[in-house]
């Protein structure tokens, strides 16, 4: 059997249950990776700020792969890699949705920052509530001129997802834009995704790809699935991905898919 040397991990519908808590099985199967010195990496699209109140509420300490691959964090909160789209390219997507009056709200990612168009709005107010987070209402100029974008997360109306999807591709083909559920659209940097995190993460500490797992549940995790050593797609991923995907396919999130599939691995 293969010894795996680090885990990464989705947060929605993988990490968390649909009542967005970490289950007491998957919080004892982190700790007895910990204990054997094998590293627990969150992964998400969310930014850091976001992934926080998680790490403070179970009392974890790992690192982080925040914004979908474009921010790294070690255990101790150290910043190892910041990468992103300039502040006036993320102006010119903003100013693009706004013309086009694409049914949405929108939040930019920068840093530690968030800034959303309208805190009014039930979008973004779900959006604080799921990741136990405060944005702050403004525009991309307040941020500095040379500020790092990280990420432009979309709350759609999923009845039109998909066009506006395929809008922002044909206006912007130099850009990563991938559905991670039935109502977000993330935008990023050409060729920015979890894949690449990961791969930027273990070149970092010296672990080789391939003696990597990763757990996801959507569209925006192939790629770093199929990345990784050992994928491990949910049990509550979408039909479409459940029907195609080739690797190994655990219990979904509200009933311990990752210490499931661990146990299988013989990691814990």
């Amino acid at each position: 059997m293969r010894t795996y040397k680090a885990v990464f991990s989705d947060i929605d519908g993988t990490l968390l249950t649909s009542e967005h808590i970490v289950s007491t099985a998957t919080i004892e199967a982190i700790a007895s990776l910990q204990k054997k010195n094998i590293p627990f990496v969150i992964i998400s699209s969310r930014s850091a700020s976001c992934i926080y109140p998680i790490l403070k509420k179970h009392h974890f300490q790992c690192p982080i792969v925040a914004c979908g691959g474009a921010w790294i964090e070690d255990m101790n909160g150290r910043i190892l890699s910041n990468e992103g789209m300039s502040r006036q390219t993320a102006a010119t997507v903003i100013e693009f949705m706004t013309e086009k009056n694409f049914d949405l709200a929108w939040g930019i990612y920068s840093g530690k920052n968030w800034i959303t168009n309208d805190r009014t709005d039930a979008r973004i107010l779900h959006e604080e509530s799921v990741v136990e987070v405060e944005s702050v209402e403004g525009t991309v100029a307040l941020l500095p001129d040379d500020a790092v974008v990280n990420k432009i997360l979309c709350m759609c109306n999923p009845a039109c997802i998909l066009q506006i999807e395929e809008d922002l591709k044909e206006a912007f083909p130099t850009l990563s834009i991938v559905k991670s559920s039935s109502y977000l659209l993330e935008i990023m940097p050409a060729g920015m995704n979890k894949a690449k995190g990961i791969r930027k993460f273990c070149e970092i500490f010296g672990i080789a790809t391939e003696d990597s797992v990763a757990f996801g549940d959507n569209y925006n995790d192939l790629e770093m699935l199929y990345a990784a050593g050992c994928g491990v797609l949910m049990g509550n991923a979408p039909a479409a991905i459940l029907e195609t995907f080739p690797g190994k396919v655990t219990l979904d999130n509200n009933h311990d898919g990752i210490p499931v599939a661990l146990k299988d691995l013989g990691m814990i």
